[in-house]
């Protein structure tokens, strides 16, 4: 049944199976045995992906419903808990550039609090899983669930030694570009904005964790692409510095998300509120 929910919900076995931390054939496997059970198909199978059936389309509402209620249930038990453990979904770079210097000062600000952070590629479901807030860049809304703390903007910098052999923005045709394969456009939207004409912007050695990325640029490998808010820590220590060349913004922003205010922990708002000070 949760199998079900997932797949009506978002559409797909795939994306249901992403979201449950289970194969997609699974999530097919667990439909079928409940099509068997019901006697009745739920969903069209064809070589272009799943589409609901009729039958399908008229539990859904229903099991959602279910669910959304079991996850609330979930919650306020949980909340209920005496001894409160935070527990934070961020973005890999987020979770490892940005974050640890702002925790310990939280964990110095609520010592009556204990926090765990989980790193994920994909924002979790607030309402469907058992995490107190999530940090990725995103698009921000009006929503009271969602919080901007910073701007994604991007500018090349390097190693003291490395940016100053690089005088102007066309010595970086030459340079050896470091690559986050998360974020593989930097390097062409940078050119692009900047006007810029390189070859093949994208080439250049990858890593598949920007921190990799911003370690690599600080032993003097390479120019990376900085996103400012991630290393604010190794600009202000002087490990990389800026080439003075253009900053762009990405569209992007840095969005702390709270669960929606009934199933949220009373703390969570001064924390919230610690982390945009």
């Amino acid at each position: 049944m949760r199998a079900f929910e997932a797949a009506a919900r978002l559409g797909g076995f795939v994306a249901a199976a992403e979201e449950l931390n289970v194969t997609a054939g699974a999530v097919s496997q667990h439909i079928k045995a409940l099509e068997g059970w019901a006697g009745v198909a739920l969903f069209h199978r064809s070589a272009q992906g799943v589409v609901l059936t009729e039958a399908g389309r008229t539990l859904q509402p229903s099991f959602r419903s279910a669910f959304d209620a079991l996850a609330d249930a979930t919650h306020a038990l949980r909340n209920l808990s005496a001894e409160v453990e935070i527990h934070i979904a961020a973005l890999p770079s987020v979770a490892q550039l940005w974050l640890p210097p702002r925790l310990g000062k939280i964990r110095s600000h609520f010592p009556q609090l204990k926090f765990s952070v989980t790193a994920m590629e994909k924002p979790p479901s607030l309402r469907r899983d058992l995490f107190d807030m999530t940090l990725f860049f995103g698009t921000p809304n009006t929503s009271d669930t969602c919080i901007t703390l910073a701007k994604d903007e991007i500018t090349p910098v390097a190693a003291p030694a490395l940016a100053a052999s690089i005088r102007q923005a066309e010595d970086l045709a030459g340079a050896t570009r470091l690559q986050d394969r998360t974020w593989q456009q930097d390097w062409p939207n940078w050119c692009a904005a900047s006007g810029l004409q390189i070859d093949d912007p994208t080439d250049g050695p990858g890593y598949s964790l920007y921190s990799l990325a911003v370690e690599e640029a600080k032993s003097g490998a390479g120019v990376l692409m900085g996103h400012l808010c991630l290393i604010e820590t190794a600009l202000d220590s002087d490990q990389l510095v800026p080439l003075g060349l253009e900053t762009i913004p990405t569209g992007r922003t840095l969005i702390l998300t709270l669960p929606a205010a009934k199933s949220r922990r009373p703390v969570l708002e001064e924390i919230a509120d610690f982390l945009r000070a």
